[in-house]
């Protein structure tokens, strides 16, 4: 498992879900190709999905921008590997 080489930018995640992103994203890693970042953000979008609610969105790769609104307390973006992982719960307002 990579989540302990993890290193995390920004978040306002409780502890236990960030350590639940890293696994994730790292159990992800195992069963996909680095370069395949669709499938890898499908199987986090999945797994956050059913265990937290629908909702969820994950962004992977090397190099994105973004500017979104979130849920408190749903957002975590950390760096694995050569992949930069974006996971959070959008909001309607």
């Amino acid at each position: 498992m990579l989540e302990g080489r993890a290193l995390v930018k920004e978040t306002d995640m409780s502890p236990k879900m960030q350590i639940h992103a890293m696994a994730c994203a790292s159990h992800a890693l195992d069963l996909y190709d680095v370069s395949d970042c669709i499938s890898v953000a499908a199987h986090i979008k999945k797994e956050f999905d059913s265990v937290y609610g629908n909702g969820w969105q994950c962004v992977v790769g090397s190099s994105f921008g973004c500017y979104f609104t979130h849920s408190s307390g749903t957002f975590i973006y950390f760096a694995l590997e050569t992949l930069n992982f974006l996971i959070f719960k959008g909001t309607s307002s």
